[in-house]
């Protein structure tokens, strides 16, 4: 894969590999899941780092809703879908059939997962090339085209006006087959339970939680 600069193939391999390929012993022996959330979290702080300085002048507010916009599920699918990750996506006889190499979620979770494994392997250097390259280049034509309710960062604006605290999200269950996943996710207020929210990927469950918990804002 000329596009994706890991010179470890087994590390290639691993990111490549869904877990409902496990059972049929193809790929890694472990999934992406792992690299996934590596991946996830140096997006965050990548993208974050680079609307901070390229923005010096916007709040707080303004440049997590602009960062809701480049790391949502939508957006990282459609880089996954130029990086033709789905064509090289390692997934059961089942789960392909239903059509896998062509679902968002799987896509995006896969992205990340090359993204976890660029790092490990090339340091954060590179990483942040490849994100520049393949995500932030675009970053105008994403943050024109891409829609999204950002209820997070309302969320996040809210309670940090009246409380000075972040709101903390955590994934509580996970149900379903993997190309019908769907995803629990609570909302908490330091450490107090606030809402509950289901999604078909972790970004839309957290979504769907910040929704219901400002639903809740007089009660909380």
């Amino acid at each position: 894969m000329k596009n994706i600069p890991i010179t470890n193939k087994k590390l290639l391999i691993t990111s490549l590999t869904h877990r409902s390929a496990l059972n049929e012993k193809k790929g890694s022996q472990v999934s992406n899941e792992r690299l996934e959330f590596l991946g996830d979290a140096v997006l965050e702080i990548i993208v974050s780092n680079y609307l901070y300085h390229r923005y010096p002048h916007l709040p707080e507010g303004k440049l997590t809703h602009m960062r809701a916009k480049i790391v949502q599920t939508k957006t990282l699918a459609a880089t996954a879908e130029k990086l033709q990750l789905g064509k090289h996506l390692i997934l059961s006889k089942g789960e392909k059939k239903a059509g896998g190499q062509k679902n968002p979620s799987l896509l995006a979770d896969c992205l990340e997962a090359v993204i976890g494994a660029i790092y490990l392997d090339q340091g954060i250097k590179k990483t942040e090339e490849f994100i520049q390259k393949n995500l932030l280049a675009k970053l105008s034509l994403i943050l024109k085209d891409a829609q999204v309710t950002d209820y997070k960062s309302k969320l996040q604006e809210l309670w940090q006006k009246k409380k000075k605290i972040t709101p903390i999200y955590k994934i509580t269950k996970t149900s379903g087959p993997d190309h019908k996943k769907s995803f629990e996710v609570k909302v908490y207020l330091n450490k107090k339970f606030i809402a509950t929210g289901i999604g078909k990927s972790k970004q839309e469950a957290q979504q769907q939680a910040a929704k219901n918990a400002l639903e809740k804002k007089n009660k909380v």
